[in-house]
């Protein structure tokens, strides 16, 4: 498994599981940055759209797009959101309904080591579909990176493999 794609790990404390992804990616931390924060990036590799003011304690609203509203039946298409720490091109922590995201980047001799760590609720969805979900988030995140495009749209790539190997980590 190429370093890009090895599997998250997963934290348990009492009830709260963390999950932590590193990504070392070929681009300099204002692209990925860009990518992370900007709708016309986030539309590559995130089912949700931000809406609102980008900046720390700015209360948002994390929309899917309407994809996915239409493919998964979502009855709720918007999400609270907030952004904790707004500090470009290096931290950004956003609560998206009830998980809580981190993503900090450090510049590194070939570009920028992204590490994604992200507290989830099980109750709403089971650990390793989360799991597996954003590691599939962060594939067509270093995808569109490197190739301005995601060759299969986010909604038709499979993800039961990577359900079955982070299910055996919960």
């Amino acid at each position: 498994m190429k370093d890009n794609e090895r599997m998250g790990e997963v934290f348990r404390e009492g009830e709260e599981v963390t999950l932590r992804y590193v990504r070392e990616l070929r681009h300099p931390p204002e692209k990925v940055w860009a990518a992370l924060t900007e709708s016309e990036h986030l539309r590559a590799w995130m089912p949700v759209d931000l809406v609102g003011e980008r900046a720390a304690g700015a209360k948002l609203s994390a929309r899917f797009w309407p994809d996915f509203v239409a493919k998964y039946e979502i009855d709720e298409p918007s999400l609270p959101a907030e952004i904790v720490v707004w500090d470009p091109p290096k931290t950004l922590v956003w609560i998206w309904d009830t998980d809580l995201l981190r993503f900090e980047l450090e510049a590194t001799e070939s570009g920028t080591r992204l590490i994604f760590t992200t507290k989830i609720d099980t109750k709403q969805v089971p650990g390793h579909k989360t799991a597996a979900g954003y590691h599939s988030c962060l594939r067509y995140l270093i995808e569109h990176l490197d190739k301005g495009t995601v060759e299969v749209p986010l909604l038709d790539q499979p993800t039961a493999d990577l359900e079955a190997s982070y299910e055996k980590k919960f």
